[in-house]
């Protein structure tokens, strides 16, 4: 049981403390925390149309910054309004739970506490996690027990990797030629394995072999030509009725 001279002495300590959260508060207005402001007030910018999206990344975190500081100093004033109220009503220094004394040693440390370290709500780690994890594989090197020629994860990736990420030659043991190509795994074909497969179709009894002639066919067959070797249709060019163009 706390005698009177203990129950002032934390009192003060608490009167400080909402003294000095309420001036954070004042001082900083809130961080600009407005219902009427939008973050184009907060930043100077009258639109974002004209800026890059990671500029507009950078004063979004800023600003979810400003909320959690925010958050931070209302929760503490709350705490230590109502500790203010537990000794007003002579509560204080009891677990509100369990009714048990709380020990001089917590209260010296946490003023606000008005739960035994058993009780403490703080205790708690949540465990919630966003609920893109349960749908996402954030590892794009799949690994498939069958060799898996559809259009999978890794082939994802790919697709939009290959219109801009933050690689570099320096991240590449053996750097691809061009800056388009700077990707992982951006020399391996898409939704498809050997080359030719980009380059020849069959009818839906998959019969009537067509060959489409294309650059990589061209590529393909000369590659072929420089080994000496056949494909299992014989000479492509038998199949072939059009000139080469361009994929």
């Amino acid at each position: 049981m706390l005698n009177k001279q203990q129950l002032t002495h934390f009192k003060t300590m608490l009167q400080t403390e909402l003294e000095n959260t309420s001036k954070q508060l004042q001082q900083n207005n809130h961080f600009g925390l407005h219902e009427d402001e939008s973050i184009y007030n907060y930043t100077g910018e009258l639109s974002a149309y004209d800026n890059h999206p990671a500029d507009t990344g950078t004063e979004l975190f800023e600003r979810e910054k400003d909320l959690a500081i925010d958050k931070h100093y209302k929760d503490e004033e709350v705490e230590i309004k109502e500790a203010l109220a537990a000794i007003d009503n002579g509560t204080y220094g009891k677990c509100k739970v369990c009714s048990s004394e709380i020990p001089i040693e917590r209260l010296e440390a946490l003023p606000t506490a008005l739960t035994c370290a058993q009780h403490s709500p703080h205790q708690v780690i949540s465990d919630y996690r966003p609920v893109e994890e349960d749908t996402r594989n954030a590892d794009v090197e799949v690994n498939h027990d069958n060799e898996n020629v559809g259009f999978d994860e890794e082939d994802s990736w790919q697709s939009v990797a290959k219109w801009g990420n933050s690689d570099g030659p320096s991240d590449f043991f053996d750097p691809p030629e061009h800056y388009d190509q700077m990707y992982l795994n951006s020399n391996e074909n898409i939704s498809y394995v050997e080359d030719i497969e980009n380059s020849i179709g069959v009818d839906m009894d998959g019969k009537n072999i067509q060959i489409f002639p294309t650059t990589q066919l061209k590529e393909y067959e000369e590659d072929l030509d420089e080994e000496g070797v056949m494909t299992t249709f014989g000479d492509l060019k038998e199949f072939e009725q059009e000139p080469y163009v361009e994929d």
